[in-house]
């Protein structure tokens, strides 16, 4: 029999990439989500990768009752994937409230209900938000959590603790945290990719929306960081990479290899891309020139981060695999399967 698994915000971006994952591995899904970022359209595309089509609830994960109801009307879930939670740094900040209310709130409503309902592990998707600006680089698991800079990386401290508390009071359950750095691309035959609602708050969807001529430009957030090219640098990694840990982790606990009750784990690939760096790459790999000015910083970026793997490398046997320039190339292929 198949092993029942609930991923919240299983529509979103992350999320249906990690379905279709669970789905090729033999798990049965059943996803919740609210659609207030995501399409419900998106289980007509991971149905398209998988030849499954995931059972689907369109429920606020805030809603206690709701989730309640879930998980009576699906028994047998024995482990949940949580990516439900609003996840723009900028907005962030202008909206901390939301932020606090979606990610807290959310979490709080699963943890109490996971030992009614005899589930034995969560997948928690943090994030090198955590960190802040790392004193050494590249980061590892065992570098401090510093005040985070915005909102939404002090959700993912807040979040990362409750579950760590609830587990340390005898929750009967295990949790891996994976922190991940910065998911881009779709999936290769562009059945699935990213496409928030609105403007986009993250830089790829921006970008090749800018490509398109969806936007007039693409605005550059500062560039006078102390960086090789004045422009932020992230650890951008390839959103099938990164679903694919997920599985792992889940195995990990279902299958009792978790070394400790609650692990930490990054993913990236090791490799800083400045903004400037990123936008070359895909002009490159596109053959697409995009329009773009350099404006004010924003506030709650942090100026420099990149993973160090090599605990995800060795512990769970995973690797990022897909070169930036492919991803880049499967981001625009989505894109324009869009327009």
């Amino acid at each position: 029999m198949e092993k029942r698994i609930l991923v919240t915000g299983g529509t979103g971006y992350i999320g249906s990439h990690t379905v279709v994952e669970l789905q090729n591995a033999g798990y049965e899904v059943v996803i919740a989500d609210n659609l207030s970022n995501s399409n419900v359209g998106v289980l007509d595309g991971i149905e398209s990768i998988t030849g499954i089509r995931p059972a689907f609830e369109e429920l606020d994960c805030n809603d206690r009752a709701g989730l309640a109801t879930l998980f009576t009307s699906y028994p047998g879930v024995e482990g949940i994937i949580h990516f439900a939670a609003s996840k723009a740094v900028g907005e962030s900040v202008q909206q901390p409230l939301k932020y606090y209310r979606n990610n807290l709130v959310t979490l709080i409503n699963l943890l109490e209900l996971m030992p009614e309902h005899g589930i034995e592990g969560l997948v928690f998707s943090s994030s090198c938000t955590v960190y802040g600006q790392p004193d050494i680089l590249p980061v590892t698991e065992d570098a401090p959590v510093k005040p985070a800079l915005s909102p939404y990386g002090n959700t993912k401290q807040i979040c990362e603790e409750i579950i760590r508390d609830t587990i340390h009071a005898g929750a009967p359950f295990k949790s891996i945290l994976l922190r991940y750095f910065n998911p881009i691309g779709g999936h290769p035959g562009a059945a699935i990719g990213e496409l928030p609602l609105g403007i986009p708050q993250n830089l790829v969807p921006f970008l090749t929306q800018t490509a398109a001529g969806i936007r007039p430009e693409l605005c550059i957030f500062g560039d006078d960081y102390d960086t090789p090219d004045g422009s932020c640098v992230r650890d951008y990694i390839n959103v099938v990479d990164l679903a694919r840990a997920h599985v792992i982790a889940m195995d990990r606990m279902l299958e009792g290899r978790s070394g400790e009750p609650v692990e930490v784990f990054n993913l990236g690939t090791g490799r800083g891309v400045s903004v400037l760096e990123l936008i070359r790459a895909f002009e490159k790999g596109t053959g697409i020139h995009v329009p773009c000015k350099i404006v004010g910083r924003r506030e709650g970026d942090i100026e420099k981060v990149w993973a160090d793997p090599k605990r995800a490398n060795e512990i769970l046997g995973w690797t990022a695999r897909e070169s930036l320039e492919d991803t880049l190339v499967s981001a625009w292929k989505w894109q324009q399967k869009q327009t």
